[in-house]
């Protein structure tokens, strides 16, 4: 980022207000003391902490202040004025080896939101930290970094999650997640829904200003704020660094690019959609651990990126949203459709693209992961000759899907695993070069995770399953119950252990394992 070579004088004077919000808050310079803190507030920490994008010497921290959260405004309660956030690092959960502290400032421009990237620490380390404002101490979070990178560890403990529509359910999942032993979690997209929750599966009611769609700044932040107000989400965060990216409803559903759901409508204007989107992305950057490299510029928002686990594993981050082209012939299912073959397609966008296998053939990790929004593999929900598929994911865009495999199969990718989101169901499958060849030799494993709660109470297989295992033959698990997936890696195979929960409609939920597949080293495709 150019940005960060200016001085701080350059951009307070010349820069727009929002890239000085940024930088004051991201810890670029240390807070002056002059900065205001306000005379009384209540407990501004209610949105809890996070910690994100774990690296070798250090995390991002993050916490956002709002002592009114649902305050209609969306401004949480605080006053239109910069305030000084103190944070500290230790070494112990007592502080009393504290090996990092400093000073950011929370702005209004961004909602008071502070993201200081912490450097300086050791490799592969827990660290517990706590931020002060107001002269109120949040509560202790903790975090890990991650192996030197040309370390060689011998494992990796992960979780991923996505999906967790508030109207549809309780945060049970994120309980049992906080008790795991974990380097990180991964959050694939859908962390919240646009849509107002008037109506839930709850059974409870809820305010007013909460029952329409988002579409601003303010009303997004509500959204944000509704969700985080739940429990069990801010201890899972407090416990462990979260690597989030977004899918489709962080903004509105299916959008792709420029295009709103609402591409049919004769009047649609994509500069009011571009509006949106940017409010949209800068309230998701005022709730998430993310560095200054995914700062929003406008409507625009590097999420893409890749991190490292020493030699034992890189995880790319994709976005299948900005860059993609318009759905093929509509947002559904088709069974007709030629135009998702059309070989000019993209869902990547030549750019991501190339920047994906540049990648891997860099990477010297034994373990490549890509960390997706919408399945990869093919769904075929037609049991017989036809083939019935959605349209929003990698089936639409067939071509790309085509070049990525067969890229990573020539560039001789040792080991390619996808971890995705999305579908509110559990498979398990093989990653083919093309669908189109029943003779197309398998090239990776994708692990397809349920969601946190969206659809409400789910069910083991029930007819869609049986479909699907009926009209896709390198499908190897399914199952529809809500959760997350647990995935363990070493030198020798990857298992993931679908975690799931009985039902999401009420609270306190027991959790089990309901299956265990495997991953050898150099043998493309899962076992079950």
């Amino acid at each position: 980022m150019a940005d960060l070579h200016l001085s701080r004088r350059t951009v307070l004077g010349h820069g727009t207000a929002g890239a000085a919000a940024l930088m004051l808050g991201t810890g670029l310079w240390s807070a002056d003391p002059a900065w205001s803190t306000p005379a009384a507030i209540d407990d501004p920490f209610t949105l809890g902490v996070a910690s994100g994008d774990p690296l070798p010497d250090g995390v991002v921290l993050w916490t956002r202040l709002a002592p009114d959260p649902f305050a209609a405004d969306g401004l949480g309660g605080m006053p239109p004025t910069p305030v000084r956030v103190e944070y500290e690092v230790a070494a112990d959960h007592r502080f009393r080896k504290v090996v990092r502290r400093g000073s950011v400032v929370a702005t209004p421009e961004l909602g008071h939101s502070v993201h200081p990237e912490v450097g300086g620490l050791l490799p592969d380390r827990v660290y517990h930290y706590r931020f002060r404002a107001a002269g109120h101490l949040s509560p202790v979070g903790r975090t890990r970094t991650t192996p030197p990178a040309h370390g060689r560890p011998a494992e990796l403990r992960f979780a991923f999650a996505s999906c967790q529509a508030w109207q549809d359910g309780h945060y049970t999942a994120y309980d049992h997640m906080a008790e795991e032993d974990l380097d990180f979690v991964v959050h694939l997209g859908d962390y919240l829904y646009e849509s107002g929750v008037r109506s839930n599966r709850r059974g409870v009611t809820t305010d007013p200003k909460f029952h329409t769609e988002t579409f601003d700044l303010a009303r997004y932040r509500l959204q944000y704020a509704l969700y985080k107000a739940e429990e069990p989400l801010r201890k899972a965060h407090a416990r462990f660094p979260w690597i989030v990216t977004f899918d489709d409803h962080e903004v509105e559903n299916n959008w792709a690019g420029d295009v709103s759901q609402a591409d049919t409508e004769p009047d649609q204007d994509p500069a009011v959609f571009r509006q949106r989107r940017a409010a949209a992305f800068q309230a998701l950057y005022e709730h998430q651990p993310l560095r200054r490299a995914q700062m929003p510029r406008g409507p625009g928002m590097r999420i893409h990126r890749r991190l490292g686990y020493g030699r034992l594993a890189d995880l790319t981050m994709l976005d299948t949203r900005q860059y993609r082209d318009d759905q093929a012939d509509g947002d559904g299912e088709s069974a007709t459709s030629t135009a998702r073959f059309d070989p000019d397609r993209t869902i990547l966008g030549a750019r991501q693209r190339d920047w994906v296998l540049g990648n891997f053939s860099r990477s010297g990790a034994q373990w490549q992961i890509l960390g997706n929004q919408a399945p990869m593999g093919r769904t075929d929900k037609d049991p017989g000759p036809a083939e019935l598929v959605w349209l929003d994911p990698w089936d639409g865009y067939v071509a790309d899907r085509n070049r990525l495999l067969a890229e990573a199969d020539r560039r001789g990718v040792r080991n390619l695993v996808v971890i995705t989101g999305d579908r509110h169901q559990n498979y398990a499958w093989d990653l083919k070069r093309d669908y189109q060849d029943p003779e197309s030799p398998t090239v990776g494993a994708e692990f397809v995770g349920t969601s946190i709660t969206s659809g409400g109470d789910g069910v083991d297989v029930g007819p869609d399953g049986e479909t699907f295992l009926a009209a896709n033959p390198h499908m190897k698990f399914f199952n529809a119950q809500r959760g997350y997936a647990r995935v363990h890696v070493d030198r020798r195979r990857w298992t993931t252990d679908f975690r799931v929960v009985p039902y999401v409609q009420r609270p306190g939920a027991p959790v089990a394992t309901r299956a265990s597949v495997v991953v050898e080293d150099r043998v493309p495709g899962v076992q079950v």
